[in-house]
């Protein structure tokens, strides 16, 4: 009985240790638009969570996180990691390699510290509630600069819509469409159907502004599963219809620059490689690039980030930055090329095992467990869907958001609210 009380003590000093996780998490997706500032709250709170974990030798991890949880953000980590060190062996530069092989191991104990900030149902409703109110918040900061200019990001002087991130940094689509199905689900709990139609319109309006045509992809991807999840395939398709329709024409109406995008992506229809090339903002060249660099080191890679430095070496003699005297790419722009070309065959088939774990927890997991994990699942899917453009998923920042909804998966999924424990 003493023992059961002191480990009863234990456990819920375990959990006050851990209880200002949530607003860790919340702190670094609000300074995504400042690069630093997130960096060194992910570093911040990797550090402490460490700390705390050495101090109590991880006792009673299990009140802090289950077992199934502890193991697959763990092993989903590590297939993400272990490519950079496989990499950094005969990279074409090692210093910065095996500087960024050693500074990532940051993110193990922050992934922890994030699937502990969902692994209860009071500090998830928190972090699910607050990640979209911050993607509400920058959309409708986005729709006041297509009004008027200005932002939270200042004013906008690029063709595109940027919102609070500014105008020399352009990842207000890729953000907000990575985010969308949190912001779905927040508007259908508060407003039912009408609620999610309204945030898809404002969504789609927004990132249609924000003119990444991988971000139009990813939004239409999120609303197909979510839709087909909220309202059914015949209800799914009407409303796609007239939310396409009505997010294009506001698009059109408050944009120069949207009509401009299009045009220049219909100069694909040409049917040649250049008009190709064009359409595609230069990708044609980049993949060229990085199919090269495959060919040549393909078992493990150029190494995480060489791409740039290799750039030249590789690319065709009708390069689309090259002939115009511009530096080439700086990353594959797709992921499998981008694992590929810099972490190489080895790099591919950790990648490939993290996506088999992923999908036999998923399987593995109880009904209402899935149904908790729905929404970071569906962030996670369209974010990693292989038929398109990417940012840098071994860059800081696109990584640093690719990892934090992997953490929130892995945290929702084998969250401590079930009574029975995961069946196979």
């Amino acid at each position: 009985m003493l023992a059961d009380i002191r480990a009863t003590e234990s456990s819920k000093a375990g959990n006050r240790s851990f209880a200002w996780t949530p607003y860790v998490v919340l702190a670094f997706v609000a300074l995504w638009p400042m690069v630093g500032p997130a960096e060194a709250v992910l570093s911040l709170g990797a550090l402490a969570s460490l700390v705390i974990l050495t101090r109590t030798r991880f006792r009673n991890g299990t009140a802090l996180l289950s077992r199934e949880a502890w193991a697959l953000i763990t092993v989903l980590f590590l297939c993400y990691w272990l490519p950079e060190l496989f990499s950094a062996f005969d990279t074409v530069d090692p210093a910065r390699s095996w500087r960024k092989v050693l500074f990532d191991l940051r993110y193990l104990p922050f992934l922890w510290l994030a699937a502990m900030a969902v692994a209860h149902r009071r500090d998830r409703r928190l972090v699910l509630v607050g990640i979209a109110v911050l993607a509400g918040v920058w959309s409708v900061d986005a729709c006041v600069q297509a009004l008027t200019g200005w932002s939270l990001g200042g004013a906008n002087v690029s063709d595109r819509l940027t919102g609070i991130f500014g105008a020399d940094n352009q990842k207000l689509g890729p953000v907000l469409a990575s985010l969308l199905s949190f912001a779905l689900a927040e508007a259908d709990r508060r407003w039912r159907g009408l609620g999610w139609a309204l945030a898809a319109v404002l969504f789609g309006m927004v990132i249609l502004l924000a003119g990444s045509r991988a971000s139009w992809l990813v939004f239409a991807l999120v609303i197909v599963l979510a839709g087909w999840h909220r309202f059914g395939r015949r209800r799914l398709l009407l409303s796609l219809a007239g939310g396409a329709i009505l997010a294009s024409v506001l698009a059109m109406s408050f944009s120069a620059q949207f009509v401009g995008r299009i045009d220049r992506s219909m100069v694909a229809l040409n049917g040649d490689r250049a008009g190709l090339d064009v359409a595609l903002a230069g990708r044609l060249s980049i993949w060229h690039a990085a199919l090269g660099m495959i060919v040549a080191h393909p078992v493990n890679g150029v190494g995480i980030r060489g791409f740039r430095d290799v750039y030249n070496q590789y690319a065709a003699p009708d390069d689309f930055f090259l002939r115009k005297g511009e530096h080439g790419g700086l990353f594959a722009h797709q992921i499998v090329l981008e694992v590929l070309s810099e972490t190489g065959a080895i790099g591919l088939l950790f990648w490939l095992l993290g996506v088999a774990m992923a999908r036999r927890a998923w399987r593995w997991a109880l009904p209402a467990s899935r149904q908790r994990a729905t929404v970071p699942m569906q962030a996670l899917v369209v974010t990693v869907f292989p038929f398109n453009t990417h940012l840098a998923f071994y860059a800081s920042f696109w990584g640093g958001v690719f990892l934090l909804l992997l953490a929130l998966f892995a945290g929702t999924l084998f969250a401590q609210d079930d009574d029975a424990a995961p069946t196979d």
